[in-house]
Parts: C-alpha cells; structure tokens; sequence
C-alpha cells in the first residue's frame, strides 16, 4: 500500500482533504453570511428613517395634519391668505429667534408650513391652532409659537424645526 500522491494519481487521503476543505468552506459561510446579517439595522428601523411622501390634495385650507416621521410628529398647516399676511408683518427683529416667514416655507409655496411638532423648551408636543397668535400653542410650560411656527412667548428659545422637505408636485411633498 502506497501513501504517495501525484497530480496524475490521486489517493484516497487526497479526496479526503479536498471534501474536509469543502465542507469547512461551507460552514464558515454558512456561519459568517447569518452573523454579518445580524448586524444590518431591522427593517421597521430602515422605513422609520426613510422620507415619507405626503399627498397635500385632502387638507383644507386652514387645517392642520400630523404625520410622523423618524418617530417625530410633523405638522403641515394649509395657512390660510390671512394667516400668511399676519406671519409676514411681524417685524424680525421683534422675534426671540429672528427668521422670517419666507425663510421657514418653501418659494412659491407659501400656504404650506411643514414643522416638527416638538417645541423647543423640554420636547413636549404643541397644540395646533390655538395660542394668542392661532399657531401652534404647548400646554406644558406655555411656549406660544404664531402661523410661521416662530416662538413668540414662552420659555422656548427657538422656533419649531423645520425638517428636510421638498415639493416632487404641486400636491405632494417627500419628508426627508
């Protein structure tokens, strides 16, 4: 009995080794493709973070929506002619967090206010049409924030955030 191998005779002990190599190599995949698989972020956190469209058709002027995004509320205010007159009087310089009202909607868009509903004091959620100035108004501590989503009173020391928008049509908006 001979133990010796050639490439033009192979032994038994040869298949051996090449079915052993094989079977390891399977193995070793079947154990890495799972592990690095695990690591990927779930899917319900992949679409949380994901932009949201929104069709703008069904809001009346004058009426307000809520829709979340990355866990966060977001108001989309139709503002009404009157509503964007008042926001634009008010003189900047007036304001604890100075920025104009063309500065918080998009161009040409003017009677659609996209802000993150959380206010900016201690990240409670404000209350839609209500306040002294019919904006947005937080129970919790008094924040009072006008059309334009501009803090106007209270202990919150910046205006509602505007998120990441952009028109794709006239009556649709992506979040994100």
């Amino acid at each position: 009995m001979t133990t010796a191998s050639s490439a033009d005779n192979p032994t038994r002990r040869d298949f051996l080794y090449v079915a052993t190599g094989a079977v390891a190599a399977v193995g070793g995949a079947a154990t890495v493709v799972p592990l690095v698989s695990q690591m990927n972020p779930d899917a319900s956190t992949v679409a949380a973070g994901a932009p949201i469209e929104v069709d703008l058709t069904p809001i009346a002027e004058g009426q307000d929506i809520k829709v979340f995004w990355r866990g966060k509320p977001i108001y989309i205010s139709h503002r009404t002619k009157k509503q964007i007159e008042e926001a634009r009087k008010v003189p900047v310089s007036s304001l604890p967090d100075p920025q104009s009202d063309e500065q918080r909607v998009k161009p040409g868009h003017d009677q659609w206010l996209v802000v993150v509903g959380i206010c900016t004091h201690l990240g409670c959620i404000p209350i839609a049409n209500e306040g002294a100035y019919d904006g947005f108004f937080c129970p919790c501590h008094g924040s009072v924030y006008d059309t334009s989503g501009r803090i106007r009173q209270g202990p919150a020391p910046t205006n509602l955030a505007v998120p990441p928008y952009t028109f794709v049509s006239d009556t649709k908006i992506q979040i994100g």
